[in-house]
C-alpha cells in the first residue's frame, strides 16, 4: 500500500520548511496515494509574511479547514499512515502531548498516535522552557517523533533554501520516503 500523508502547517515561524516539504512531496507522488493539508489562518499569515507570497494556494492538494472533522485523516479508518506537522507550534505540541483534540490538527495527531502510525512534529521554537521539554517527552513516549527544525551544515548549503532543505530531507527520511539527499560519509556532491 502506498502512503497516505496528512500535512499540518501551524502558525509557528518557519514557513520555508512547509513550502519545501510540500514541493518535495509533489515530486514524490509515486510514493503516496493520498495527501491532504490543514493550514491554520496564522500559518497563512506567517507564510505570506516570511515568504512574501501566497504560493500555498497553488499547491495541487486538497486543503481541509481546521474544524473539518470529516476530513479523512480525522479517523483511523481512512488508514492514513503518516502525519507531518511543520512547523509545529509549541501550543500544538502541548495540545497533542496532553490529548486535547480540539481541531483537525490535534485530532489527526491523536489518530496517528492511537493507530501507532508515524507522527512527525517539526518543532520551531528557541529556547525551550521546561513545559516545552516535558511536552516533547510526553509526545515522544506516546509515539511521536520530535524533529527540531535545525538545519545541518555538513553538506555545505549555499542558500537559506538549501539549509532548510536539509531538515525537510530528514523529515522525509523519518517518514520513510525514498529520497535522494546528501548522506554523511558519502562522497561530496
Amino acid at each position: 500500500m502506498l502512503n497516505k500523508v496528512a500535512v499540518a502547517i501551524t502558525g509557528a515561524s518557519g514557513a520555508i520548511y512547509a513550502k519545501l516539504l510540500l514541493e518535495k512531496l509533489l515530486h514524490l507522488k509515486d510514493q503516496w496515494q493520498e495527501a491532504g493539508i490543514v493550514m491554520s489562518a496564522n500559518a497563512r499569515e506567517v507564510w505570506e509574511t516570511e515568504l512574501a507570497n501566497d504560493a500555498y494556494k497553488n499547491i495541487p492538494l486538497p486543503y481541509y479547514d481546521k474544524h473539518d472533522f470529516k476530513a479523512p485523516f480525522a479517523s483511523g479508518s481512512a488508514r492514513y499512515n503518516i502525519m507531518i506537522i511543520v512547523p509545529c507550534s509549541m501550543g500544538t505540541l502541548g495540545r497533542i502531548a496532553n490529548g486535547i483534540s480540539d481541531d483537525l490538527v490535534t485530532r489527526a495527531a491523536d489518530v496517528m498516535l492511537k493507530e501507532r502510525k508515524k507522527l512527525i512534529l517539526g518543532i520551531r521554537e528557541t529556547p525551550y522552557n521546561l513545559v516545552h521539554i516535558k511536552n516533547m517527552e510526553t509526545a515522544t513516549q506516546a509515539g511521536a517523533i520530535i524533529c527540531p527544525l535545525s538545519p545541518s551544515f555538513y553538506s555545505k548549503p549555499q542558500t537559506i533554501e538549501e539549509a532548510a532543505a536539509t531538515v525537510v530531507d530528514r523529515i522525509l527520511d523519518l517518514a520513510g520516503f525514498d529520497i535522494q539527499s546528501f548522506r554523511w560519509g558519502t562522497a561530496q556532491q
